[in-house]
């Protein structure tokens, strides 16, 4: 009887490992590529799902997980249109009105020296 308790934790185990592998990014599983993960755990039950909740599980952080989509904590931005620029130390203007100055103080640059190299190579 405790056999069969055993091999249905296991079944439920492998099934909900399954699942986590298909529904998690390519960009967020660990290790190895996902397609990996998938193969490891269909092929090796409880081994694999161990392996796959170990070693393979994307990090959650310290956020708040609500259902697959992560909330900041308390001292952490927004989540970036381009996560690439989003690192430790990097300023972010909140303000609209300083991002049109920014974007037009840069115009006004670049056609500065659009100007200074059209006259030097007048």
């Amino acid at each position: 009887m405790l056999y069969l308790y055993f091999s249905m934790a296991v079944f439920i185990l492998w099934i909900f490992c399954l699942v986590d592998v298909l529904t998690t990014a390519e960009s967020d599983c660990r290790n190895l590529p996902r397609i990996a993960w998938l193969v490891i755990v269909f092929l090796f039950m409880l081994v694999g799902s161990v392996c796959w909740l170990a070693f393979g599980r994307p990090n959650r952080g310290a956020g708040h997980v609500i259902g697959r989509l992560r909330t900041a904590s308390v001292h952490e931005r927004r989540a970036p249109e381009f996560p690439e620029y989003d690192r430790p130390g990097r300023f972010s203007s909140e303000n609209p009105e300083s991002d049109a100055e920014f974007l037009r103080r840069c115009r006004e640059r670049a056609e500065e020296q659009r100007r200074k190299a059209r006259e030097n190579d007048a």
